[in-house]
């Protein structure tokens, strides 16, 4: 294949780096988004690149406003790149209880969750045009049934399948919009045993997934759906069935 450019939104590390090596082991160059994790994004550019060179570049940016989602759409154009797909990766996760919600939360969490896919998909979408290429958006099954203890990450996630279902009819026929819709993949770092068993005794495939399922679901929405759009892709195992 002729290589292609790939944005992924907080790719250094956890699932977004496991889809930039997914990618990149595919054939796609990859643009490497990160905002604070530079360490790890430095790390993973030069281990993509020394598989194949000049194949990973690097951007930083604050996705929390529309102007660092403009320039970091622009700084990938500077690339002489083009852009073939962009994957929104980047997110938020913290616990919001209804008594201690404010609005700096509510901000922070909409502004990476759901606020930048759409001004990143505003500017980039005359690239996605030009190379009829596609959009893929990280969701989450606690999109569709909410988290208790996490109220405004959930309604951010149920806004962002909305918004990937605007976006497939905005940027159709040129580009296509689909999501990926993650269940129980990496465990948050507080989460007790109990409650792990708990979550994997209402999966019907009685395990967790890993951050591959994800780079394989999205992978499968850039190269091999070509008459899919509008669209959300669960990867949970079947936890949605009874969740």
């Amino acid at each position: 294949m002729t290589s292609k450019t790939v944005l992924i939104t907080g790719a250094s590390r956890r699932i977004g780096a496991v889809i930039a090596r997914y990618l990149h082991a595919k054939q796609f160059d990859v643009v490497i988004h990160y905002n604070q994790s530079a360490a790890e994004a430095n790390s993973l550019a030069d281990e993509l690149n020394q598989d194949r060179a000049s194949s990973a570049s690097l951007v930083q940016a604050d996705l929390s406003n529309q102007s660092s989602c403009d320039t970091l759409i622009d700084t990938v154009t500077e690339l002489n790149k083009g852009l073939y797909a962009l994957v929104n990766n980047a997110s938020t996760f913290y616990p919001t209880l209804l008594s201690d919600v404010n609005e700096d939360a509510w901000d922070e969490i909409m502004d990476v969750n759901l606020k930048a896919p759409l001004f990143l998909a505003r500017r980039a979408a005359d690239l996605l045009r030009k190379s009829q290429g596609c959009m893929v958006n990280i969701t989450d099954i606690h999109g569709a049934r909410p988290l208790k203890r996490y109220p405004l990450y959930s309604v951010a996630k149920s806004g962002l399948i909305m918004l990937t279902r605007a976006l497939a009819k905005e940027l159709a026929p040129d580009v296509r919009v689909n999501a990926v819709s993650p269940g129980a993949i990496l465990w948050p770092d507080d989460m007790d045993g109990e409650l792990k068993n708990k979550i994997l005794s209402r999966i019907p495939l009685r395990r967790h997934g890993d951050p591959i399922d994800i780079a394989k679901a999205a992978h499968f929405l850039i190269t091999d759906a070509d008459y899919i759009t509008g669209q959300v892709l669960t990867v949970d195992g079947g936890r949605i069935l009874y969740d």
